[in-house]
């Protein structure tokens, strides 16, 4: 089938409008006097599956989904160069899911340019399975293809093809093609090349015929006149050539509808889904809307996709002049078709009415009920895109409308972004919306949610909804190192406000009442702020007792820099005690690194006061009666030593 795509073009002669051609008498003559005897020795084209779709490469998706769309071409590259039979191309095709669109065929046969035998079976299989997707682009690519690559009778035939068409050769494609034929000597096919691309340049190109038409139409009033030069031009129009009218009208949108319904009621032109694509892209504006709106219900009776161009200069001039609800209704016609908007549309979308001055939750539900319609899954990243939306309206606190609405749509937020959204209503002074964020979604907030939460509560100053967050918290949570670490940055928060106290009283309702077990740097913590508080030391001590429940060896350190320094011989006695679980005094090096800390501060009094309550094992004891002896002078304090317990 090495020249079968050439039987195609053929047969398209003989469904070409009954009008006259755009190619001039002198083109046809150029062209056709060196390829007329070649075309009768093609061969036909196999037959392709009937199964297959006449709009798509298959008739519906497989369960299996579909490449990504930035790799389609790719894979579309491979299979025809894979493959040379028709069954098995339409077999790989249809097992893909892939769509055929106009720009999927324009970066398959850019992929190509290098393997003619493969561009060449992709090129016949467009024209026999969706013509229409072949502008004067995918055309002028496949002849660089022929030409560049030595096939110059081939080349021939398909420009008298182009010519039939209404299409002409681009100049990127002559510069290119011209080069090769410099190089390889042809100066025959040269000549000719430079007559054809003169002549179609001069007169015939869709490019210059759409200018001539479309200033007919720009510069006079509709009437039988205008419709009468029209029709002097003399020409077969093609999609290519209404495209190029339309366009040129873009900035007289009713013009450009009247010459799109004329050309159709007039038996001029059929048109089809790029015609019908050209003049939505010319509607899609503010003040055509009702105009868009009855050619893309026309465009879905008719059963038309819209193309990718076409939605996305439509919806970004929507989005600009904050069109939302038309927005959506583009959105919801894109997503019922077969070329679906990527993923990132559906973010822009609800980032948009995120931004507005009022969210619109109707709108916002509804996109997301189109998007997860069509088989898609809401994402933690989708959300944070919103979120920050909200953030830059200064309407952050409306977050829990947009959680209670994906959570309905079959989303619940991770643990990392829970926590993110917690610490921001906490750190935000947003009290009411934490709470209602709790009362939401507390049966289903992972455990790492509740730690930036009331870290967000902290950061804001206030602590007593923080301290209802972790109570709440630890009865859920039980024990368990979130708690743990959650109360050390309560606790932390008290003490940087000089509210130890508070602290304290705390720990010990949760240990009693929860069952917490804080860590031993949070026992550290209170202590140590305790004692430099006023009236701190009984706290501190208190602390003691809870600490060797929890398998923690007391911490001395601060108390005995506290008695060298502030404490009295009965704080002395009390802390002494307190370190033992049998609130006896504890091992002699303990009482002695007590008394040593206090002699070497110069408190000799306090010390001695401190020995007259010691029990007598203590005070008769030769170390003890050595360090107070009145011949022995102050040393320094040894190391501290394990505390017998």
């Amino acid at each position: 089938m090495r020249h079968s795509w050439r039987l195609l073009l053929l047969r398209t002669y003989t469904r070409s409008s009954p009008h006259v051609s755009s190619t001039s008498p002198h083109l046809q003559r150029q062209v056709k006097a060196s390829c007329s005897p070649y075309l009768s020795s093609l061969r036909t084209l196999p037959q392709l599956s009937p199964s297959l779709s006449p709009r798509h490469f298959s008739s519906e998706p497989m369960a299996e989904p579909s490449k990504d769309s930035d790799n389609n071409h790719l894979h579309v590259s491979d299979v025809f160069t894979k493959f040379s039979d028709v069954n098995d191309i339409g077999r790989e095709l249809e097992q893909s899911g892939v769509v055929l669109t106009h720009d999927l065929v324009l970066r398959v046969l850019k992929s190509l340019q290098s393997n003619v035998d493969a561009a060449r079976r992709f090129f016949g299989w467009v024209l026999e399975k969706d013509e229409q997707r072949l502008s004067s682009k995918g055309y002028n690519w496949m002849l660089g293809i022929l030409g560049t690559n030595g096939c110059t009778v081939e080349f021939w035939d398909l420009v008298v093809m182009m010519a039939k068409k209404g299409y002409g050769m681009s100049r990127v494609t002559h510069d290119r093609v011209k080069d090769k034929f410099e190089k390889e000597g042809l100066d025959s096919d040269l000549r000719k090349l430079r007559a054809v691309f003169t002549s179609a340049s001069a007169d015939d190109s869709v490019e210059k015929l759409g200018v001539r038409i479309s200033r007919v139409i720009r510069n006079n009033v509709w009437s039988e006149d205008v419709e009468t030069q029209i029709k002097e031009f003399h020409v077969t129009y093609s999609t290519d050539l209404v495209k190029t009218v339309v366009d040129s009208l873009a900035m007289e949108p009713n013009k450009a509808l009247i010459f799109f319904r004329w050309i159709d009621e007039s038996g001029l032109f059929t048109h089809d889904q790029g015609s019908y694509n050209a003049i939505a892209r010319v509607l899609g504006r503010e003040d055509c809307i009702d105009r868009f709106c009855k050619v893309t219900d026309e465009m879905k009776s008719k059963g038309y996709e819209m193309e990718d161009e076409t939605f996305a200069k439509v919806l970004g001039r929507f989005a600009k002049r904050k069109l939302h609800n038309e927005v959506v209704d583009l959105y919801e016609f894109a997503m019922a078709g077969a070329n679906k908007p990527p993923l990132s549309c559906c973010v822009f979308i609800l980032r948009k009415i995120a931004a507005a001055k009022q969210l619109d939750m109707v709108l916002f539900s509804r996109v997301m009920k189109i998007y997860t319609g069509a088989g898609n899954a809401l994402t933690d990243s989708m959300l944070d895109s919103v979120l920050k939306s909200l953030t830059t309206a200064g309407r952050y606190e409306e977050c829990n409308k947009v959680l209670k609405e994906m959570k309905e749509c079959g989303f619940t937020a991770s643990g990392n972004l829970q926590g993110k959204i917690a610490f921001k209503l906490g750190s935000s002074h947003k009290k009411n919306e934490a709470n209602a964020f709790l009362e939401a979604f507390g049966s289903c907030i992972e455990k790492k949610a509740w730690v930036p939460l009331i870290k967000g509560h902290c950061a804001s100053g206030d602590l007593e909804t923080a301290s209802a967050c972790f109570q709440q918290m630890a009865s859920k949570l039980g024990i368990c190192n979130t708690a743990s670490y959650a109360f050390e940055l309560l606790a932390s928060a008290y003490c940087s406000k000089d509210q130890a106290t508070e602290a304290c009283s705390l720990l010990h309702q949760c240990v009693k009442e929860n069952q917490l077990k804080p860590f031993q740097t949070t026992y550290k913590l209170l202590i140590s702020k305790s004692l430099v508080q006023e009236g701190g030391f009984k706290d501190a001590v208190s602390l003691l007792d809870s600490m060797r429940s929890h398998g923690f060896p007391p911490f001395v350190d601060p108390f005995i820099s506290y008695l060298s320094k502030n404490g009295t011989a009965d704080d002395g006695v009390i802390f002494l005690k307190s370190i033992t679980a049998s609130k006896k005094f504890p091992s002699t090096p303990m009482v002695l690194q007590v008394f040593e800390a206090i002699l070497k501060s110069g408190r000799r009094s306090a010390a001695q006061d401190l020995l007259s309550k010691c029990p007598g094992y203590i005070r008769e004891h030769a170390d003890v009666l050595n360090l107070f002896s009145p011949t022995v002078k102050p040393v320094q304090a040894p190391a501290a030593v394990p505390v017998a317990v």
